[in-house]
């Protein structure tokens, strides 16, 4: 059971004169309990890689499957129960957001698959005990809550619908550093929990740091796909515009080219123990 891309491609105003290629032939899976990252500069595609996984856009070329059913194929009703499936959670909160209060926001989705009204409140309380929501701030307007608060209400707005996979487009844009490792350990514990997550980011510290396996984007053409430690080999060897190395991965480089026996690696655990010291 997995989502599969085989060499999917996307036009955005095709045959008119503004047409521009998104995405070509881009290849990769999603499997349950993975935490896959897709890295790349503004424009890359990543945005409608996450649009197409979500069936919110359907491919030009090649094919999507999820559990070898091909979003080509299915009808009005097979893509709305997909997109339970397949949850997505936009870049900016405030574009998912409509109720007047955090609890109607999370009790749409349920209400609207069918949960009767007697189960209703059990099942928002679950969800924002989930992904660890103040009690005292469940009735404000989501849209008076702080950049990290936001995230996790869209977050807990889509595991309302149960979804089998989420799928985030740049989660950590604007959150403080404290927000953002609340919100990564929330996704750390998800896949732990079964859950396949495609991380839409240009943070590739985030990326190389906590997840399993990463795709890398470059004007809408994939350029390189594997572990942490794959990707940060070739991109020091290949560099991609718009793609920085972090400050370890950059360091563990520079003394690697002053001939120190080091693995290139984002962990300064690594570079410490190396030195024999300590964290």
């Amino acid at each position: 059971m997995s989502i599969e891309f085989s060499e999917v491609s996307f036009s955005y105003h095709k045959g008119t004169p503004l047409e521009k290629k998104a995405l070509r032939e881009i290849s990769f899976s999603l499997a349950p309990g993975e935490w896959k990252a897709v890295v790349g500069h503004t424009g890359s595609g990543k945005s409608t890689l996450a649009q197409l996984c979500n069936a919110l856009l359907l491919p030009e070329g090649g094919r999507i499957e999820k559990d070898s059913r091909n979003y080509a194929d299915m009808d009005k009703r097979e893509l709305r129960l997909l997109r339970r499936e397949v949850g997505l959670v936009f870049q900016y909160p405030e574009q998912q957001f409509f109720a007047e209060t955090v609890e109607e926001e999370i009790a749409f989705a349920p209400k609207n698959w069918g949960v009767s009204p007697e189960e209703l409140p059990r099942k928002v309380r679950e969800v924002l005990e989930k992904v660890g929501f103040p009690r005292e701030l469940r009735s404000r307007s989501p849209f008076a809550l702080s950049g990290g608060q936001k995230r996790r209400v869209a977050v807990a707005s889509v595991l309302a619908g149960e979804p089998e996979y989420l799928v985030l487009d740049e989660p950590t844009t604007g959150l403080d550093a404290k927000g953002k490792r609340e919100l990564l350990l929330l996704l750390d514990s998800l896949r732990h929990r079964g859950m396949g997550i495609l991380h839409i980011t240009h943070d590739l510290d985030v990326a190389l740091s906590w997840c399993d396996k990463i795709l890398v984007l470059h004007q809408g053409e994939s350029v390189a796909r594997g572990t942490p430690r794959e990707i940060l080999d070739h991109l020091t060897e290949c560099p991609v515009r718009g793609l920085v190395l972090p400050p370890v991965a950059e360091l563990s480089s520079l003394l690697r080219q002053r001939g120190v026996s080091l693995p290139l690696t984002n962990d300064i655990r690594e570079i410490l123990d190396f030195y024999g010291g300590s964290p």
